[in-house]
């Protein structure tokens, strides 16, 4: 997903080295987000950051005020990014839902999961939900991407003519379906990658039945 040199820059004297080029911020995020996959958060470092993409060690800083900054700031290009898949075709054609939609939606999710593993376990992890320090803007993020996704909940309710779901409930619980399944295969507890489209097809039949289940 992340097209980004993955050699390593020889350190020189840091006089020599350019404060930025280009956009900084965006390569920041990049390597950080190569390093997370490649080596772990413990791979991670402002330092070495700063190293990789041949700016002074300081110039980071201008961008992130530390470590947990920049972690925060990963994770929210990872929301952006779902908030992409979200509300990308062809999930919604107009007002127009189908089950095959709903199982295109479904595939989706759990291929971005897992394509994009180091900005998800950043994204609904521990690690910066229990930290105290989450930042505003990582906050916003995330609730615009679940705002986008209950949005369309009620514009495919809407579309069925079912006005006995709960568009915000039906919307927590199907995503904490995706969820569960993304972390499954993420953390390697279930291991059979030929079983993802049969899974993913599974949740999408139930979700659609309940979509359309009469009261």
């Amino acid at each position: 997903m992340i097209n980004t040199d993955k050699s390593s820059v020889e350190p020189y004297p840091l006089s020599d080295k350019p404060y930025h080029h280009g956009d900084l911020r965006r390569q920041i995020l990049d390597e950080a987000a190569r390093l997370l996959k490649e080596e772990g958060e413990a791979g991670l470092s402002m330092r070495k950051l700063a190293q990789n993409l041949g700016v002074s060690r300081t110039a980071p800083y201008h961008h992130f005020t530390d470590k947990q900054a920049l972690l925060c700031g990963v994770a929210e290009e990872g929301f952006r990014r779902l908030r992409e898949v979200v509300r990308a075709q062809p999930y919604m054609e107009g007002a127009q839902i189908s089950e095959a939609a709903v199982r295109e939606f479904v595939r989706r999710y759990v291929q971005f999961s897992i394509d994009n593993a180091e900005y998800y376990e950043l994204m609904f992890g521990a690690r910066l939900w229990k930290s105290q320090q989450l930042t505003d803007s990582l906050k916003l993020e995330a609730y615009a991407a679940f705002k986008i996704y209950l949005e369309h909940i009620r514009i495919w309710q809407q579309s069925i003519g079912n006005t006995n779901i709960d568009a915000l409930r039906f919307a927590q619980v199907s995503w904490s379906t995706l969820h569960g399944m993304s972390r499954l295969l993420i953390d390697g507890i279930y291991l059979d990658a030929t079983a993802i489209n049969v899974m993913s097809d599974a949740a999408a039949k139930m979700f659609w039945q309940q979509l359309c289940m009469p009261a």
